[in-house]
């Protein structure tokens, strides 16, 4: 059987995780957008975003199903080792297709004929998470190991982007690195399977059993992809790569902060899943509330400080030629508790309570309003167009699956404390604000204001006894008490 870490530990690990995630970009986002310009971030932005379509093709909705498949059976490894075999060579078969459809796109498309090296690197990806079969780590809720291997990866990456990325062409090698340190790591996931499974083919293998659900995930999985990646395309196509330069800026900071938003969620849903298979309704429920409260504490301020700073943050991580920049990133900044919220309706509560179809509705009409809009918006706002077209989609989804869960809202938000997190909120943004008169840096700005925003914020709710601040409170005091009495034992 394996070891299952506490809830705690993984949040934990999952957080080093995102933080990392935060800090290689925080770090080579200044040098990557002096060295390549608008023009080549724009190039490896709509490159990647293709390649994204074709490896969410590959993986067939894997992600997703294959936690939840892990997780139900994971005390069992003759049952596990099947199913991990089976929905590998289900998406083994798959990825070779959508090989032979990648490589005549680049063929035949003119854009990505020639740019054809950048493209033929960037498909790597679609292979590499393939093999690195995430989903079964993340069932079994190994976020240490997922966190230590990961962070080595993004450092190596790191080294060798200073190394080699020294003149504007080197967009290409860029491309070659950013797959590294993203992805790279998945092939010692693939040498490390037999702690966890068999290697042995176990034979007679089903794959029709995981192909229904399989292709429900997928399609989640597809419309989220499409209308994810779609402004950049769109903006790619319908206006041009230096657009796609400002809007992806824009979009990668917003990724990084809803990383750190969804970072519970993430490691709940393995956990929720085994829940609901073994009937415990109660802590499926009181967990889910929990989850929710979290993402409105943590991601309202988030967006509001960011909307605030957006144009320090922009001029700090890119440049002052990015200007075109912060008005997407304001845009934009608002999805981030949208996306909070419908992760935890549609990933840790729809799908393991069944309601797979229901998400993938959700994320269709999003898909759909984001389409539709950016027809509308691109063509006379460029990036702002962009902005605002997922700004829309994003509360598209959250609408329908408020709908979906009518009938639970009252249960599921009833221990967010809407006012409290908004009066802390707004007061904290107005107290920051007064940095901005002080006329310093954007670094230092950025620090002082977020310094500023988080004590503020933070006194507020202690004076407000906010329940789930002071819930964290005392687990982080409580730490600190028997770390401290574990030092003065031990002298």
């Amino acid at each position: 059987m394996v070891k299952i870490k506490s809830v705690k530990v993984n949040f934990i690990m999952n957080m080093i995780l995102t933080a990392s995630t935060f800090i290689f970009p925080l770090i080579t986002l200044p040098y990557i957008t002096r060295v390549l310009a608008v023009e080549g971030v724009g190039k490896v932005t709509v490159a990647t975003s293709i390649a994204q379509y074709f490896s969410m093709v590959a993986m067939l909705g894997v992600p997703t199903y294959g936690i939840r498949a892990c997780a139900q059976v994971r005390d069992d490894r003759e049952k596990l080792t099947r199913t991990v075999q089976e929905i590998l060579l289900l998406n083994l078969l798959i990825s070779v297709f959508v090989y032979v459809a990648y490589f005549v796109a680049v063929w035949q498309v003119p854009k990505m004929h020639n740019d054809a090296a950048l493209y033929w690197i960037m498909s790597s990806t679609i292979i590499f998470n393939v093999i690195g079969v995430e989903w079964l780590y993340k069932g079994l809720e190994q976020y240490t190991y997922i966190t230590v291997r990961s962070i080595i990866f993004k450092a190596v990456g790191l080294v060798l982007m200073f190394l080699f990325v020294r003149h504007q062409g080197d967009y290409v090698i860029y491309g070659a690195i950013s797959i590294v340190a993203t992805v790279g790591s998945n092939f010692l996931n693939f040498i490390n399977l037999r702690k966890y499974i068999d290697l042995k083919p176990v034979g007679h293998y089903d794959l029709k059993c995981h192909l229904k659900e399989v292709m429900i995930f997928f399609a989640m999985a597809a419309a989220t992809t499409i209308y994810t990646n779609l402004d950049n395309v769109m903006l790619g196509f319908l206006k041009n790569e230096t657009q796609a330069g400002y809007y992806g800026t824009s979009i990668k900071i917003k990724g990084l902060l809803v990383s750190f938003v969804t970072a519970l969620s993430t490691v709940l849903l393995p956990r929720v899943s085994y829940y609901i298979e073994r009937g415990m309704k109660e802590e499926f429920k009181r967990v889910s509330r929990k989850a929710l409260h979290f993402v409105v504490l943590l991601a309202l301020p988030v967006s509001v400080y960011f909307i605030l700073y957006a144009r320090e943050s922009i001029f700090f991580l890119a440049s002052n030629t990015y200007e075109n920049s912060i008005l997407p990133m304001q845009i934009i900044m608002p999805t981030v508790l949208l996306i909070g919220l419908t992760n935890v309706l549609g990933l840790q509560i729809m799908v393991p309570i069944g309601k797979e179809k229901m998400v993938f509705y959700s994320v269709l009409a999003g898909g759909i309003a984001d389409f539709v809009a950016n027809m509308i918006f691109i063509p006379t706002l460029a990036a702002a167009g962009a902005a605002l077209g997922t700004l829309i989609a994003e509360a598209v989804v959250l609408i329908v699956q408020l709908i979906v869960l009518r009938d639970w809202l009252i249960d599921l938000f009833s221990e967010v404390q809407w006012i409290k997190a908004c009066v802390a909120t707004v007061i904290a943004g107005v107290v920051c604000c007064g940095v901005k008169a002080l006329n310093l840096s954007n670094f230092i700005a950025l620090v002082l204001s977020v310094c500023v925003f988080g004590v503020v914020y933070a006194i507020l709710l202690l004076v407000m006894r906010e329940p789930l601040f002071l819930e964290m409170l005392q687990d982080v005091l409580h730490g600190k008490l028997k770390l401290g009495k574990a030092k003065k034992d031990g002298e």
